[in-house]
């Protein structure tokens, strides 16, 4: 993995996505900045996100998009998106979840902990099962985050029983459709004619 993170961007998507990691970075010092230290914090917790899929080796587009998703995320709290807009965090949450079960499901497949797809080391239907829970266990995490915050340091984390049911099941979805994608074409986010790509030949030697 060591290996993915170091190699030069092959093309301008990939520039691209290395320009949004340093955008990540730089980004919790604006917030610090212009908006305070919680939420420099808040976007603070995008930052492993944003560097995992260079790790994992991810396609550029997808390596992209992943980046995009985080950082919307996390300026969204930063302006208050999610309380502005009653549905921006249904859409925030399933895109989300998605991205960072998938990220999950193939940094965990890199270090041989499940079988990676698309190589007939786990059925379609177990790929799916997998990611769909890591979204969710991820989607959990984040809402008690979220509820640590709202009870002990400030009351602009909105927190409510309906708010936290609906995220964690809009995140849901999300990683249920990225575990189908995921399944069923996984060249889509990995490529696997490189150094460094995803087999569960390359975990078990791990």
């Amino acid at each position: 993995m060591i290996d993915n993170f170091l190699r030069p961007a092959e093309n301008r998507v990939r520039m691209a996505a290395d320009a949004l990691r340093i955008l990540g970075a730089l980004s919790v010092l604006l917030a610090l900045l212009l908006h305070g230290l919680t939420d420099a914090a808040i976007v603070a917790f995008a930052l492993p996100g944003l560097m995992l899929p260079r790790f994992v080796g991810m396609r550029p587009w997808a390596d992209t998009a992943v980046s995009v998703t985080l950082l919307v995320a996390a300026w969204s709290n930063v302006f208050d998106l999610y309380t502005r807009i009653w549905w921006w965090d249904i859409v925030v949450h399933f895109a989300c979840a998605g991205a960072l079960a998938v990220v999950t499901y193939l940094f965990l497949a890199h270090r041989g902990i499940v079988p990676a797809p698309g190589d007939g080391g786990v059925p379609a239907a177990g790929a799916v099962v997998l990611t769909t829970a890591f979204g969710l266990a991820l989607g959990a995490l984040w809402e008690m985050v979220e509820w640590f915050g709202h009870a002990y340091l400030t009351d602009r984390i909105y927190v409510t029983l309906d708010d936290t049911i609906g995220d964690m099941a809009a995140g849901g979805l999300g990683a249920l459709a990225a575990g189908l994608l995921l399944a069923h074409w996984p060249r889509v986010l990995m490529p696997t004619d490189r150094p460094g790509r995803v087999s569960s030949e390359a975990g078990s030697r791990r």
